[in-house]
């Protein structure tokens, strides 16, 4: 009840651009139309009385929406999301991570649509979001999550946030211009053996012994 396609369903400000996992292709976001009802404002849940659309559309879904669990907790919020909506992440930058795939692919959003929850995200104050995307689209990036993460069957990866917090990336600092120019261009260009060559530059590992561990 809270994503829709419809552009009209609510007034333009309730609607917030969400991507899906689906719409993650190619290392390019390709929004799908997928809107959240979004009942939220910087200083809490709306007062429905001044989104007279908003109201009639969550009134006409009200008996189901009562029901869950967040909305028993408390009655005068029934009309919540169970997560509170973050504005500001809808229009920052991030590279998003889809939880279910067989290889590490971030995905750069320019701050123009807000993550469905199946969607981690990561963003910095001080990472160029495109040379951490080449560090984690190599070898050594997909290593990190080999390592702590798990396969489902099919041979699936999951790329939750609790593996994605064990890859271990050097300061932004210490990478030189030409190195980040390389992580950048590989990441443009979803190239995995030139972002797995500046990688291993980065990090002051040999070819080999990257083999030997992934191997291992």
């Amino acid at each position: 009840m809270f994503i829709t396609k419809n552009a009209n369903l609510v007034e333009s400000s309730r609607l917030l651009k969400l991507a899906m996992a689906k719409d993650l292709i190619k290392g390019e976001v390709k929004w799908s139309g997928h809107y959240l009802v979004d009942p939220w404002n910087c200083d809490g849940l709306v007062q429905l009385d001044s989104f007279p659309r908003l109201r009639e559309y969550f009134e006409s879904n009200a008996q189901e929406l009562k029901k869950r669990h967040t909305a028993l907790k408390n009655t005068h919020a029934w009309y919540r999301t169970i997560d509170r909506v973050s504005h500001a992440l809808a229009h920052r930058p991030k590279l998003y991570i889809a939880d279910i795939k067989n290889a590490l692919e971030p995905t750069l959003d320019c701050g123009e649509t807000y993550p469905h929850h199946n969607l981690y995200f990561i963003q910095s104050d001080e990472w160029d979001l495109e040379v951490l995307g080449g560090l984690l689209i190599s070898s050594i990036g997909q290593f990190f999550v080999e390592s702590y993460g798990v396969r489902m069957r099919g041979g699936y990866l999951r790329f939750q946030a609790q593996y994605l917090r064990r890859i271990r990336v050097p300061a932004p600092s210490a990478l030189s211009a030409t190195q980040k120019q390389a992580l950048r261009q590989a990441f443009r260009t979803r190239d995995r053996q030139a972002a797995t060559e500046a990688a291993l530059c980065v990090y002051g590992l040999e070819n080999k012994e990257l083999e030997r561990a992934i191997g291992h």
